[in-house]
């Protein structure tokens, strides 16, 4: 049988900075790298490759939140 490949784990929460506390740049960037974890995630998923589809839901979370403090962000510049 094939062995089955593993991909990234879900992200700890760390003692990071909190979205609310980046710069609009460091969003931008985090954004971009949660969605393109979130399509790998989706690949392995249909594959059959993903060990713990908790991942989806957590990363589509992530986003969300990144996408709440980038509007917020953009409301306090105005």
């Amino acid at each position: 049988m094939a062995e089955k490949k593993t991909t990234k784990p879900a992200a700890k929460k760390s003692a990071a900075k909190k979205p609310s506390e980046m710069s609009m740049d460091e969003l931008q960037k985090q954004l971009v790298a949660k969605q393109a974890d979130l399509l790998d995630a989706k690949r392995s998923h249909k594959a059959g490759e993903l060990i713990n589809p908790r991942v989806l839901t957590a990363t589509r979370r992530e986003i969300a939140q990144l996408h709440t403090a980038i509007s917020s962000a953009k409301k306090e510049e105005k």
